[in-house]
């Protein structure tokens, strides 16, 4: 059965006692991306007990939810009414929640199609590190403030303020769903994928592994039956399965204890000059790299390229508000003091 608690003004006090101490908070979830986040240090602030679905208007393709909500929730409540989370978010485990898949800004397979986490989210209110809680945008797509603040709160690892409440964007779930396979090598993929890409085709998601190119389509059952006549393909029963394997890092290639590298390139670029195992998903865009080469070779052949790469598993990842250039790195330490001046939420 959902569940359904509103615990605002506890953790306000939480973070009001902190600021006035001036000691650290760590804003814990459910802990299934903490592999990802690394463990903030600070006084624990349990924010799972604030859960439970606050609005749902199907008609309006909208929902809201407090940060503590089980994605899986969300979910099913939004499968009764045949509509889907349109960035297909990965869990990587059964209690993941809306915070922290927010907070993250993960967002799987159909991400290069459909959009990323921060591209749905509409509206957030949160306690910054005063301990005011604020509200941004809304349930429409209009924000007329000049400046998306809501969307911030995407990717930014807790360290900006505690959500709350967050407003969704979501998607009629397609008609039809079908996934192709193609044998050939990953340049031939690269061409494919990005060949694919331009034309007016249901893709929802592109991937290449070992000898491999996986292709989804979705749309209307005329739409994907017509794609499919023209890119030809062999018919994989098993694409649904293999999509949430992907999705959820439980293939075999995700498997041991080699660093994970997540590179992100133009999509078009080249196989580059890295030894390890590839995994090519988002049409070329998002790479996952096996490697056991240094820190250094890796991030200067991602550059090279006009991309940027991070440890994703398995081996240590530098602090996550360490951004790439010096230009990120000033503005994200203006939003730091904007929001949280006495840096009280998940310090390192």
């Amino acid at each position: 059965m959902p569940s359904v608690a509103d615990i605002e003004q506890t953790l306000q006090e939480a973070v009001r006692a902190a600021f006035a101490a001036g000691t650290p908070l760590a804003i814990c979830g459910s802990g299934t991306k903490r592999f990802y986040t690394g463990a903030a240090t600070g006084g624990p602030l349990a924010v799972t007990g604030h859960r439970g679905i606050v609005s749902y208007e199907p008609t309006e393709l909208v929902i809201t939810a407090r940060a503590g909500t089980p994605l899986a929730e969300i979910e099913a409540a939004l499968a009764e009414k045949n509509q889907m989370l349109g960035f297909e978010p990965p869990h990587f485990g059964p209690t993941a929640t809306l915070g922290g898949t927010i907070a993250c800004n993960l967002s799987g397979p159909r991400r290069p199609y459909a959009g990323s986490a921060r591209d749905f989210v509409l509206g957030t209110r949160i306690i910054n590190g005063k301990g005011e809680v604020l509200k941004f945008g809304g349930q429409v797509m209009k924000n007329v403030a000049g400046y998306d603040v809501s969307r911030l709160m995407a990717g930014s690892l807790g360290t900006l303020g505690v959500l709350l409440e967050i407003s969704l964007k979501v998607l009629p779930k397609p008609a039809q769903e079908m996934t192709l396979t193609f044998q050939m090598g990953a340049d031939e993929a690269i061409r494919r994928m990005n060949t694919w890409a331009s034309q007016p085709l249901p893709l929802s998601a592109a991937c290449h592994l070992g000898d491999t190119l996986y292709v989804r389509l979705s749309g209307t059952d005329k739409g994907v039956r017509a794609a499919h006549i023209k890119l030809g393909g062999e018919h994989d029963t098993r694409g649904a399965a293999f999509w949430q394997e992907l999705r959820e890092q439980q293939l075999l290639f995700f498997a041991g204890e080699v660093p994970l590298w997540r590179l992100s390139v133009p999509s078009a670029a080249p196989l580059l000059n890295l030894p390890g195992k590839w995994l090519l998903d988002w049409g070329g865009a998002q790479r996952w790299l096996r490697t056991s080469a240094t820190e250094t070779d890796t991030r200067r052949t991602v550059e090279a390229a006009g991309g940027h790469a991070i440890v994703f598993r398995n081996a240590e990842r530098p602090n996550p508000a360490c951004l790439s250039t010096p230009a990120m790195s000033r503005l994200a330490r203006d939003l730091k003091l904007a929001f949280d001046p006495s840096a009280i939420f998940n310090p390192t």
